[in-house]
């Protein structure tokens, strides 16, 4: 009887849970209006396209014919009109719907503040709050949803989807890519596009960025500026010293090609188009064991690396170049994009090129020939140009090959006239050529769920060539600076479990470079060209759990032309310890075997004066860095503060890699730096504004043991440097940005008081002073920048930025030397190079 008993309440509950399953399931919409027609005797008008695939609970019998509509259109996005006692109207609606929705992480559903929502072909978007969330109100029920977050897959919606109904948002989850432990720590970094890693190194993310002061365009080498602890002494992106450093001393690796030229316009303009390079990694100290060969920083940049998998493109123009790019699909495994980039002020001029013009060429033989010298007239044209492409194949989900290729110029023609006491004009035509070309490819293989490795080979060429045609003299100088080097690279990645990976790789580099130098009239001819070869094995360990993440590696250089072993350690560790309160540490050692030196005799028409060397163990040797931070971190509730001590020192310098202006300027000899300082950096972040405030202190000194005083300061001792600004957004799709630069003067060495030249032989020379013992003052800028975001048409969205650098039209002197007086052998003149006039700039972009 029990038993019974027990049988029966079974049915009773299953029937219970059966029935209530029934009323809980959705429906196809058709066979709802079906039930509809047959219990309320009515109508529906309506077309089979429009309802199909359409599933919503069934409403309830007890509802009236006209709460049913009112159900109906509330819970689909069609529109119910009942036009009388029979007939019932269907229709798509015309109207836009709200979206909105919760992203989070699939591995620990956190909340994924910052990541990005754009309606696609559209300028429509927003980012995800601090709780995750986003809203978007005025979307097209048709449109198409992407939704990205770095460091995790991409997933695309249709707004219906996320059509906002009952006041309920869908979560959406969002995978983790193949990342490792590398995980993104701060997603909204000053602005949007700049994130932070919690290893500590910087992220720019170009296609998501946001606005920064005075830019028009997302320059990779300009944007970086706003870090502290990064700037350049002479405003030029071809000379940007990383804590004290020299720019030779920074590695540039584009999708892992080694690069030796940085900036157009020698040095004012990045030569990596910002429209292509899809994300930059920026790393000041701790760098993976895997990366070596720049003392100072590495600066990692790479394009889009997934198959698009659809044609697109986009092309812009400011005031001095224009560009554009396209992305091609071919199959559904194979894709090229390719991309270029060239100024037009050949054809015509502009305010801003002309500005730019004056500050490079302020004191090259452009400017000062036809003050110098009389009855002289010259002209100059000058144009850049930039072009990739690369060639994407996945041959399935495990393998992927990359083939990639980059070509960077500067050229500038330059032609000099003289007329005689007999009207007769002599004219004589000079050259500079300045390019970089590349070649790379690697191959992803991912063999298991945790095994994986990478392997990447590349080509770099640079080249500067000049034929500089002295009319005076009737004197041809050629000259030529070649870099050529090959490289190869096999990373192994093991993911021991969830915390742990590890890193084991080989680097092979053969680097050769060439200087040469011919004169006619006398005739004169020097070359020279060396050679090395340079082998590397490192490992490494990463580990990320909880609060603690960590990585410890170490390298192994061997040159063999040297029979030399260098040993580098390298230690990253961060460790959380309390509420948005951290601890980091990082250290490293590392070397460089290429470097620059400046050349004040043999420049290139005195616009471009350095030139690259091998190292010979002899009179140069082979750099090395040790270099150890600490610092505290906070990030809680929207706001950012870093606090970070470093020390580094640089052994291995030259006095011609430091281009002095003093009386060690032609002198050879060789020596270390020593820089010690504190970065402080608090940056607040809402989704309407960003503003933050950094400063630097830092104590930057040379030691050369032949000099006298063996120890004084470095030429790039800035010993402080505040930067402030704020990022507003007026409306939802017009941005400000304003903020402003002040730093203390560089060094620099006066005459002697009294006796302010010396003479040897023949020679008059400068008699300078203590070398840097004195400052300029200090620099000052004001830069703003505003972004509006349009449509051109319903698929082709466009950005409209302008801004403006210098705002106040500061006159900043930003180096300082002197040269004999030709009139007066016993006095000297002072030279001052000046700083970037007020200059404005405006962009058009448009994507389709």
């Amino acid at each position: 009887m029990m038993e019974q008993s027990r049988l029966v309440i079974y049915v009773l509950l299953l029937t219970s849970f059966l029935g209530y399953g029934q009323i809980q399931e959705k429906k196809a919409l058709s066979q709802i209006m079906n039930i509809v027609e047959k219990n309320y005797n009515v109508k529906f008008s309506y077309s089979v396209n429009d309802v199909k695939n359409i599933f919503i609970e069934a409403p309830s019998n007890s509802l009236t014919i006209t709460e049913i509509i009112s159900y109906l259109n509330k819970n689909t996005l069609l529109n119910f009109e009942l036009l009388n006692d029979r007939y019932i109207t269907v229709s798509i609606l015309n109207k836009t719907i709200s979206i909105c929705g919760i992203v989070t992480g699939n591995s620990n559903n956190d909340a994924l503040f910052g990541a990005s929502i754009v309606v696609l072909n559209t300028d429509k978007g927003t980012i995800a709050n601090e709780n995750g969330s986003f809203n978007l109100e005025n979307v097209s029920a048709n449109a198409r949803i992407l939704i990205s977050y770095l460091g995790y897959k991409s997933q695309e919606f249709s707004a219906k989807d996320l059509f906002a109904k009952d006041n309920s948002c869908s979560t959406i989850l969002l995978e983790e890519a193949n990342l490792e432990l590398n995980q993104i720590l701060i997603t909204k970094f000053l602005t949007t596009g700049l994130q932070k890693n919690i290893d500590g190194s910087t992220v720019l993310n170009t296609k998501k960025f946001g606005i920064l002061p005075g830019l028009t365009e997302p320059d990779v080498l300009q944007s970086i500026q706003a870090l502290p602890g990064i700037e350049s002494t002479n405003e030029s992106i071809a000379n940007i010293n990383v804590r004290g450093g020299t720019n030779d001393q920074n590695l540039m690796l584009w999708d892992h090609i080694k690069m030796y030229h940085s900036g157009h316009f020698f040095g004012l303009i990045s030569a990596y188009n910002p429209n292509v390079t899809s994300k930059v990694i920026v790393t000041k100290n701790g760098t993976s064991s895997q990366y070596s060969d720049g003392v100072s920083s590495t600066i990692s940049m790479f394009t889009n690396d997934n198959l698009t998998k659809k044609f697109s493109g986009g092309a812009g123009i400011n005031l001095i170049s224009g560009d554009a790019f396209l992305e091609i699909p071919i199959t559904k495994q194979l894709e090229l994009h390719v991309s270029g980039r060239r100024s037009f002020t050949d054809a015509f001029s502009t305010l801003t090129y002309e500005n730019y013009f004056d500050r490079s060429f302020q004191d090259s033989d452009i400017n000062t020939n036809s003050e110098t010298i009389e009855n002289s007239d010259t002209s100059s044209n000058f144009v850049f140009y930039d072009y990739t492409a690369k060639l994407l194949f996945d041959l399935n989900d495990k393998h992927s090959f990359r083939a990639n290729f980059i070509g960077i110029k500067n050229e500038l023609d330059y032609s000099e006239s003289i007329t005689d006491n007999f009207n007769k004009t002599n004219t004589k035509e000079s050259s500079l050529s300045q390019d970089n070309l590349g070649f790379g490819g690697n191959w992803n293989a991912q063999w298991s769920n945790n095994f994986s490795t990478n392997l990447v080979s590349y080509y770099s060429q640079y080249n500067v060539d000049a034929s500089d045609f002295r009319v005076e003299t009737d004197q041809l100088l050629t000259q030529a600076n070649e870099v050529l080097e090959t490289g190869l690279k096999l990373n192994s990645f093991y993911k021991v479990n969830n915390y742990l990976t590890l890193l084991n790789g080989y680097q092979f580099n053969e680097t050769g470079i060439l200087n040469e130098t011919t004169v006619t009239a006398p005739s004169y001819e020097r070359t020279k060209k060396d050679v090395l070869l340079n082998h590397a094995l490192y490992t490494e360990a990463e580990y990320h759990k909880g609060s603690t993440y960590a990585r410890v590696g170490v390298r192994l250089n061997y040159f063999q032309k040297f029979s030399k072993l260098i040993v580098e350690p390298r230690i990253n560790i961060r460790q959380k310890v309390g509420k948005g309160l951290a601890l980091k540490l990082e250290g490293e050692f590392k070397n460089q075997s290429a470097t620059q030196i400046v050349d004040f005799q043999d420049d290139f028409l005195g616009v471009e004066n350095r030139r690259w060397i091998l190292a010979n163990e002899q009179s140069i040797p082979i750099s090395t860095s040790k270099q150890g931070s600490f610092g505290v971190e906070y990030s809680e509730n929207n706001l950012n503060i870093d606090v970070t001590g470093f020390y580094k020192k640089v052994e291995g310098i030259t006095a011609s890699n430091q281009g002095f202006y003093n009386n060690f300027q032609y002198l050879s000899a060789t020596g270390n730096y020593k820089v010690k300082g504190i970065e402080f950096l608090a940056n607040k972040t809402t989704n309407n504004y960003s503003a933050w405030v950094s400063y630097t202190y830092s104590i930057n000194d040379y030691k050369f043991e032949n000099f006298t005083p063996m120890v004084f300061p470095n030429n790039a001792d800035i010993r402080h440097s505040v930067s402030m600004a704020v990022n507003y957004n007026v409306l939802e799709n017009l941005k400000l940005s304003i903020g402003g630069i002040w730093r203390s003067g560089q060094p620099f060495t006066r005459p002697v008081e009294g006796n302010e030249t010396v003479q040897d032989r023949n020679n008059t020379f400068v008699n300078y002073d203590t070398p840097n013992n004195e400052n300029l003052e200090s620099f000052k800028r004001l830069d703003v920048s505003l972004s509006y975001n349009f449509n051109i048409s319903t698929k082709t969205p466009a950005i409209l930025r302008a801004g403006i650098i210098n705002l106040t039209n500061q006159k900043n002197t930003i180096n300082r030397y002197y040269k004999v007086d030709p009139n007066n052998s016993n006095k000297t003149i002072q030279i001052d190079n000046l700083s970037l006039k007020i200059t404005p700039n405006v962009s058009l972009r448009v994507k389709f």
